[in-house]
């Protein structure tokens, strides 16, 4: 696992409708990953033969997911690689690809740059 610390996003706060419309413009979806307080966005990557996620988690300060009306407060971005048939694992000593980091970087970029303008 690779956590990337230190990006800004972790301190935003925002309003779950707006950030969803911004993490799906880049690629990092919501789909049925959540519970009431809980918000993960997750952004697939193929590369060769294996496969990675870049994976934005956030909890509710105010208000229920399902509701739609909720203030989430973002954590520290991770990336993580899939093994089959067990999952995404966020262990220590994988090896990513600059070339992956380097897009995963620039994507969280732009992210806290676009909540940065709505965050509360």
């Amino acid at each position: 696992m690779m956590k990337f610390e230190n990006t800004g996003i972790e301190k935003l706060k925002a309003e779950l409708n707006r950030l969803d419309e911004v993490m799906e413009a880049h690629g990092l979806v919501r789909a049925g990953q959540w519970d009431y307080e809980r918000v993960t966005y997750d952004r697939k990557f193929e590369m060769k033969d294996e496969i990675f996620y870049l994976r934005v988690q956030g909890y509710a300060l105010e208000g229920d997911v399902d509701t739609f009306k909720a203030t989430i407060q973002l954590m520290t971005p991770l990336l993580g690689k899939h093994y089959y048939p067990h999952g995404v694992e966020y262990g220590e000593g994988e090896n990513f690809p600059a070339s992956l980091v380097n897009s995963c970087e620039k994507i969280l970029e732009d992210v806290k740059e676009e909540v940065s303008k709505f965050a509360l």
